[in-house]
């Protein structure tokens, strides 16, 4: 089975733009990838993307206009055919038919993202390092992404909600909490990695974190 992340390369190279990539741009376009996954955007040098590739440098610039362009579509296309199409599929079936047990949906939502997580960190890292500091690629994720996921957690927490299992807080807040903890255990995991982490231990002390503080004394085991 090949890696999600080529396949969506062989996606991508096939139509660009509406014509096909040339072998030179399908070159550019994976060294590109690995280069500003490992050192961002700022850090990252059309020349040594060039070196990767095996192209000249003014051949980058022939294909793509500014480096800027370059990350854009790498970026822009992740979001278009790979975090919405995949990530969303792959959290519907969660969202749609919610575990028994809050405790339940903790678990499986913190299983799929660590899969998915593992599948393609390495444009994971790329949108993580730029997106916050490029407004249109900020406001590509939001509206494709991050406003129709909000909608169906919500309808999620309140379900848990209505049936006690979580306590009374705003659905937005319990987002935001459940959200922060399992976003700040997998930035740890998986941009850190820091010595001596025990992540059978780390991962439960997470579930654990989010359960004792919105978990119902009532909810049924």
């Amino acid at each position: 089975m090949k890696d999600p992340l080529e396949q969506w390369l062989e996606e991508l190279l096939e139509k660009h733009e509406g014509e096909r990539m040339t072998d030179k741009q399908s070159r550019i376009l994976r060294a590109a990838v690995e280069v500003f996954a490992e050192k961002g955007y700022s850090g990252a040098a059309t020349s040594e993307i060039a070196q990767r590739a095996g192209v000249a440098e003014g051949t980058i610039f022939r294909h793509y206009r500014t480096k800027k362009d370059l990350l854009y579509s790498i970026v822009a296309p992740f979001v278009a055919r790979l975090i919405e199409p995949f990530v969303l599929r792959d959290l519907y079936p969660l969202i749609d038919n919610p575990h028994p047990t809050f405790e339940g949906f903790i678990r499986g939502i913190l299983d799929n993202r660590i899969a998915f997580a593992e599948k393609n960190i390495k444009v994971i890292r790329i949108l993580l390092q730029e997106v916050p500091f490029h407004p249109e690629l900020r406001e590509q994720f939001l509206s494709k992404v991050a406003d129709r996921v909000l909608r169906k957690i919500t309808n999620v927490v309140n379900h848990y909600r209505e049936q006690g299992h979580i306590v009374e807080v705003p659905p937005l807040t319990a987002v935001r909490l459940v959200g922060s903890t399992l976003f700040g255990y997998l930035i740890v995991r998986f941009l850190f990695a820091p010595t001596g982490w025990d992540d059978s231990l780390e991962r439960e002390a997470t579930v654990q974190y989010i359960l004792h503080g919105l978990s119902s004394r009532i909810e049924a085991k």
